[in-house]
């Protein structure tokens, strides 16, 4: 989970920004303060103020840091097993049994993306945050036809594709009660990536 990123915070800054994520997974953006930070971290909220001037600045501050992890994450060492890691991503995103961390990640990342529809700041970092996720997903697909275990395709055109289904299912999911439909949406893009993506399929066939 993203959140183990914080397990072992090694300065001030760490702990702050830690404490606000779980402070935004508990409490949600709505209903975060100074305070509530400054509770979860067992410390003054002056503490906090002396480091980020207001809670956008210590949110952004936080999701920055999240991003920046896990972009040097991506930066180490080659896709091995294309095919298992991608669907690992779609495993991820459409399981059904998920514990209240993963639900709360999801949740609190959404209202915090709304926030970007009026304010720029938000936007921009998730426009950022959504560049560097469709290169992740872009960098597993051209590994896969580097090694002819998936087609000939448009990496960054599947990256779209993928991406854009994984954050209106979030949505979905994170707004109503129902998630029945999550195995039928799991189902539909694992046959488009067998008939567009997948090496040895031909995408006229059908199954029998």
């Amino acid at each position: 989970m993203p959140g183990d990123v914080f397990d072992e915070p090694t300065d001030t800054r760490e702990k702050i920004l830690a404490a606000t994520y779980r402070s935004l997974s508990e409490h949600g953006y709505a209903d975060l303060t100074m305070q509530t930070i400054g509770d979860e971290l067992e410390q003054s909220p002056s503490l906090v103020y002396h480091h980020y001037e207001n809670k956008d600045a210590l949110v952004l501050a936080c999701l920055e840091f999240l991003l920046e992890h896990f972009e040097d994450e991506l930066g180490q060492g080659t896709v091995e097993e294309p095919r298992a890691r991608l669907e690992e991503v779609l495993e991820w995103w459409f399981a059904t049994d998920v514990d209240d961390e993963w639900h709360a990640f999801v949740t609190t990342m959404l209202e915090l993306r709304a926030r970007a529809v009026h304010d720029p700041d938000y936007r921009a970092h998730f426009t950022r945050s959504d560049r560097v996720f469709k290169r992740s997903l872009a960098a597993i697909i051209r590994a896969g036809i580097e090694s002819d275990a998936f087609r000939e395709c448009e990496p960054e055109r599947v990256a779209e594709v993928l991406q854009t289904i994984f954050i209106g299912a979030s949505l979905r999911r994170s707004s109503t009660d129902d998630d029945e439909w999550l195995a039928e949406i799991h189902g539909e893009l694992q046959e488009y990536l067998r008939t567009r993506v997948y090496a040895g399929v031909d995408s006229d066939s059908t199954d029998e």
